[in-house]
């Protein structure tokens, strides 16, 4: 697989130059060209394609930072691998500025770098798990009002679940409705490709009406085959300022005989509510009728301190950037620690999105965390596939974790929520 990888490695160290070809050609990848300078970098990837550049971010002149910045505007940029001497969170923080800017980030690697670290990037391109590229804000398709309005009258936008499972028990406890659309023209398309296009025309209400019903059908469907499985909804927090909004998601919930305990509604973080006053009301009355609420990727948003203490949320969902890599990220797992340990002290169920590694999972198992979501787990799956999961009888197994593998988390506690009653 390697020999048909074309590899740049661009290191101002002339001896780390080729010791990195060295390892390398030694794993297979049958062109390696070395460089010492940025410029001249970026001179090569103009004259021939490379599919991967490693690239150290220590450089005189023209430093690493600014060639992934020059990189990202090449029409067909190659995926990156970040190999420097820099601190973690540096690293971290570079990798996150490429990926905001649409490169493919393969992954980031401390010098010097080592057969080990070779096998690893030969692991991660042969498995096809680096990360993607990100569609460019400018390249983002533009779908006009009638255009979606069709495609949510005929159902071609339907609700797929992605499974949530207990970290304690391993058993599926819960599911995320994630909105895919099956295209005539083009396809499967995933949210990013149409999302901003159903905000942009104000169809966000017809849409959550949409994926509220593909999930009540779906508990029914659960409920007749004897599972009870509560189901996650998205719900821009903007809709909160329609003071009906609340009766209209109970009476089809009502409607259709199921309980409103058994539905949650994510408020993506992300958004500031349009008025402060009509956002609270309309969590406080959603939680009155019985939904639960869940704070959606907390701490990658808006206000999210006050907005976890003075909203009445059930769940706090725990974005994937604090998540993925946590287990081997001292900082990263510091954060996700002090992040469970407060979702636990306020009576939340906290849950892990973007679990990709078994080492992650098992680290959030060890700080306590109640139960996780991701691609190691299940990726969104259609009704009938995510029917089959949960009639597999025994969930599969988790090892016992091992404490002395991870920074040592503190005792948590939790304040018990159950003693709230919705009724005064």
């Amino acid at each position: 697989m390697p020999k048909t990888i074309r590899v740049l490695v661009l290191d101002d160290h002339p001896i780390q130059c080729l010791r990195v070809k060295r390892l390398l050609e030694e794993a297979g990848f049958g062109t390696v060209h070395t460089t010492l300078d940025a410029r001249q970098a970026l001179a090569l990837l103009h004259q021939q394609e490379y599919d991967l550049v490693l690239v150290d971010l220590h450089m005189p002149e023209m430093d690493g930072v600014q060639f992934i910045d020059a990189l990202s505007g090449m029409p067909r940029a190659p995926i990156l691998a970040i190999v420097s001497s820099c601190s973690r969170r540096l690293m971290n923080s570079v990798g996150l500025m490429a990926k905001e800017k649409g490169l493919a980030v393969l992954g980031t690697f401390p010098k010097p770098l080592d057969a080990g670290h070779v096998q690893q990037i030969c692991t991660i391109i042969s498995t096809g798990q680096r990360a993607g590229t990100r569609l460019k804000p400018e390249h983002e398709p533009v779908f006009e009002r009638q255009v979606l309005e069709r495609a949510i009258a005929r159902r071609e936008l339907q609700a797929r679940f992605q499974p949530r499972r207990s970290l304690a028990s391993g058993k599926i406890i819960g599911a995320e409705a994630l909105v895919r659309w099956n295209n005539p023209s083009f396809g499967l398309l995933m949210p990013d490709s149409f999302l901003a296009s159903i905000t942009r025309h104000r169809l966000d209400r017809a849409l959550l009406f949409l994926m509220l019903d593909d999930a009540i059908e779906a508990q029914k469907h659960w409920h007749a085959l004897g599972h009870r499985i509560t189901v996650s909804v998205n719900l821009p927090t903007g809709l909160l300022d329609d003071p009906d909004l609340p009766d209209h998601l109970q009476q089809m919930t009502a409607r259709a005989g199921l309980a409103t305990r058994d539905i949650c509604f994510e408020l993506l973080e992300t958004e500031r509510p349009l008025s402060p006053g009509q956002y609270h009301m309309g969590a406080s009355r959603l939680r009155l009728k019985g939904f639960g609420l869940a704070q959606d990727d907390f701490g990658m948003g808006y206000s999210s301190m006050y907005s976890l203490i003075s909203t009445p949320f059930t769940e706090m969902k725990i974005d994937r950037h604090f998540v993925n890599g946590a287990a081997a990220d001292e900082a990263r797992a510091a954060a996700l620690v002090a992040a469970v340990q407060l979702g636990r002290q306020l009576g939340l169920e906290v849950i892990a999105e973007g679990v990709e590694s078994g080492r992650d999972l098992e680290f959030l198992r060890l700080i306590g965390c109640d139960s996780a979501q991701g691609y190691l787990i299940s990726a969104a799956l259609e009704l009938d596939a995510f029917s089959q999961l949960l009639g597999c009888s025994v969930p599969p197994p988790f090892s016992p974790p091992t404490r002395a593998a991870f920074p040592t988390p503190c005792q948590t506690s939790r304040y018990d929520a159950s003693r709230e009653t919705l009724d005064d």
